[in-house]
Formats: structure tokens, sequence, C-alpha cells
């Protein structure tokens, strides 16, 4: 018998990219602690510049409510070098745009620039974030900017249920407190109380500048970046040299029950703790759940409770993640006289899908969602910057395939086992709200 030779095997083809286009970024550390992450981008038209800092409300003292969000007005107030509303017109000038974000986590300051014009871009940001004026006049005319912002929110019922579920959900916890602080004591902040703030939190290892666009271009654009990096006050900030542990959230069980003027359909609201924004896989998981229940006319609450029984004029269920942990607030409004049933049907629902199975079209439909939801978030280079950012401003160590990636670790049958389970209707803060 002739024993033939076994042949080579064929070559495997390429595994296409899960984000094609999407490099490793470049990360580099400055000597104040501080990160400095990039990604080049060459078909963007423009670079993003986004600034992140751990100085969220999460880290604010009692004392100190509403302080994380009226710095970030402030900043915009001038700086050492920048006189009030100079920044904004030099950027517009520049061809470029700004903005700035405060959360419960993080604050985060961010340019969208020609790439000519990044390394001024970054100077100017670097200068305006890290070394603000809060000079006397402008901080009391800008706190009356900051009330009338927390006086439209106290005017719109929707905004006042939500801050109220909050508040019963979350307790003490930092979660649980208006970004936008309290009145009483917004008035009691002196610039002295924000620049010990400022200074207390805006070090350099709570720090992460992330770069995003054309960056190869033109070498010259390139190393001014650079230089304009390393004689900036971020690379000579000081460092913390403080863990600042942070408290792990949990939600409070309960039924509570409120009326508000001008409200004009009723609501329900529940409040869910998830796993935190580090547990990337059980966010993941998470992320399928709540989709599956609420996003499109498919899902199984939007299709029961508004296609067919036709009880709610809307359903949501979102899912916020974030650091201490993560929330699912689900907000069905619908008639009064409905509220009953609308619980009712909703606890159904969870029952249900408990019980039942998950068909593989809904499965890859629900998969599908997911997925095509973080790619569109990365489309843009702001997009790109921010994940970058958040991602090692809070030491997530993964890249930005790995959500993609954790969506295989689950099936059908682990998220009902796993996950569904969080989402009891027991364990949920549960707010009806009604029109006064």
């Amino acid at each position: 018998m002739r024993i033939l030779p076994c042949p080579d095997p064929l070559p495997l083809a390429p595994t296409p990219a899960l984000l094609p286009g999407l490099q490793a970024p470049q990360i580099a550390e400055l000597a104040s602690g501080a990160q400095v992450v990039s990604l080049d981008l060459p078909d963007s038209p423009l670079i993003c510049v986004d600034l992140w800092c751990r100085a969220g409300s999460l880290f604010e003292k009692p004392e100190e409510s509403g302080i994380a969000h009226f710095l970030e007005h402030m900043v915009f107030k001038g700086s050492t070098r920048l006189e009030a509303g100079e920044f904004d017109w030099r950027i517009e000038a520049l061809g470029g745009s700004s903005n700035a974000a405060t959360g419960f986590d993080d604050v985060h300051y961010h340019v969208l620039i020609p790439p000519a014009a990044a390394a001024e871009a970054v100077e100017l940001l670097l200068e305006l974030v890290l070394e603000p004026r809060l000079e006397r006049d402008a901080f009391q005319m800008e706190r009356q900017v900051v009330l009338e912002e927390l006086a439209q929110s106290e005017d719109q019922p929707e905004e006042v249920a939500l801050q109220r579920l909050l508040t019963d959900a979350c307790g003490d916890h930092p979660y649980g407190a208006p970004i936008l602080g309290r009145r009483d004591l917004l008035l009691a902040h002196t610039p002295e109380s924000m620049a010990a703030f400022q200074q207390r939190l805006y070090r350099g290892d709570r720090c992460v500048l992330s770069l995003c666009g054309p960056l190869q271009g033109e070498q010259a654009h390139t190393q001014a970046i650079q230089a304009a990096i390393a004689a900036s006050p971020l690379a000579h900030l000081p460092r913390s040299g403080d863990a600042n542990p942070i408290p792990p959230l949990q939600v409070r069980p309960g039924s509570h029950r409120i009326a508000l003027p001008r409200l004009e359909s009723a609501r329900l609201l529940m409040a869910w703790c998830l796993p935190a924004a580090h547990d990337l896989t059980a966010v993941m998981g998470a992320d399928l759940l709540t989709s599956l229940l609420a996003e499109g006319r498919r899902s199984r609450l939007v299709r029961r409770l508004r296609e067919e029984l036709r009880l709610v004029e809307s359903i949501d269920l979102d899912l916020h993640v974030m650091e201490c942990g993560s929330l699912a607030l689900l907000e069905a409004i619908c008639s009064p006289e409905d509220l009953s049933s609308v619980r009712e049907a909703t606890e159904e629902v969870l029952r249900e899908l408990a019980s039942g199975e998950i068909g593989p079209e809904e499965w890859q439909r629900t998969c599908r969602l997911v997925a095509n939801g973080y790619r569109f978030g990365l489309e843009s280079a702001g997009g790109v910057a921010g994940a970058l950012a958040s991602n090692h401003l809070w030491q997530h160590h993964r890249n930005l395939e790995a959500p993609l990636l954790a969506l295989d670790d689950w099936d059908p049958d682990r998220l009902q086992r796993q996950c569904l389970p969080q989402l009891n209707p027991e364990r949920a803060c549960v707010l009806e709200v009604v029109p006064a």
C-alpha cells in the first residue's frame, strides 16, 4: 500500500477586524502621572483633544454639593493667561468647537479642531482647564447661571421625578444626589472652596488626555502637539497620592408615589442596581438584557405593553454604566388609571422571560443591536477619544474591541441564569408619578 504524503493545510483566511480602521493606541505617561493616549485616524477630518479627570460629583464632600459642575462653568471664565471668553474665541477662529460635561464619576473637556491647529488647541485647553482664574466677580455671575440651570431642572416635572427616583433608590450614596447641587450649598460656595476642590482632584494621576484623528499626517504637526503637551500644566501637576476609594452602590428596594404639578401623563419608574463598569462581561450581559427587553418595537416590553395591550405611550429601559455600580432605569408613560396594570404587565414579562426560551432570531437581533450600538458610538474621532480616555482614566485595561469580544461570553441560557435575576421586581426601587 502506498502512503501518500499529507498535503499542507490550506491557509486560514484572516479573521476580519471587529473594528476596522481602529488600531491599538499609543500610550505615554508624563512625569506628573497623567496619561496621554493617542490613536491615528487618518480618514477623520478633525482631531479630537479630550481631557478627562476623576473629578465628578462622586468626589464632592457633603458641603461641596454641585461644585464639580460649577467648576466646569468657571473654567471657561478664564485662566492665568486667558481672558474670559478668549478660549472660545480663539478655538472658533482656528475652525474648531469645544464643549464640556460633568458626570457622577468624571468630568471632561474636549475640542474638535483641524489638524494644523491641534497643537495650539492642546495648549489652550490644558491652560484653560488646569489653571482656572476663579475671579470673584465672575464667580458671583456664574453662580447665577448655575442657579438658573438648577431652577430650570426643578421646573421640569420629568426631571424632578427622575431625581426623586435616584434619591429613593441610592439613598446617601453620591449617585442619589443631584449633579447640579443643592441650592443652599451652591449659595455658600466661594472661589476659595472651589480652588481647594480643583487642587485636590485635578492631579496628574487623576487625568487622561486623549487625542484621536489624523495625527500622523504631518510630522511637524505631531512634533508641535508633543511639544505643547510637554510644556503644558498637565506635565507639571502634582500627584494625588490618594487612592480615593469609591463606595459601592446598592439600590434600596421599595415602592413610592408622588404627585407633581404640570405633569401631563403618569409614569412608572423603576431602578435596579447592576454590576459596575470594571466588570465588562457583566456589563455586556446587562446591555443585552435591557436591549432584549426594551430596544425597538420587537422587544418584549415594547411589544407587550405598547403594541399589544396599548397600556403605555412609551416604555424605555436604559442602562447607565458607572464606576460604583450601574443602574437600569425603566420609564413607562401611561394614564394614571393604568399604572397598576403597567406594573403588573412589566413584572409578567420579566417572569415569562425567566421561565421561557429566547429563540435564535430574537437572540441574534439583540446581539446585533448591542454590537452595532457600540460600533456607532465609535464612528467619530470624539467617540473614540472618549472611549479611550474613560478606559484609561479608570484603569480598565482593555482595548476597544473588548466589549464586542465580551458579547461572545453570553448565550440565552447564561443570560437567563446570571443576568435576569438582577432585574427581579423585588430588588427594584419603584416610583409611581401622577399629575397633581
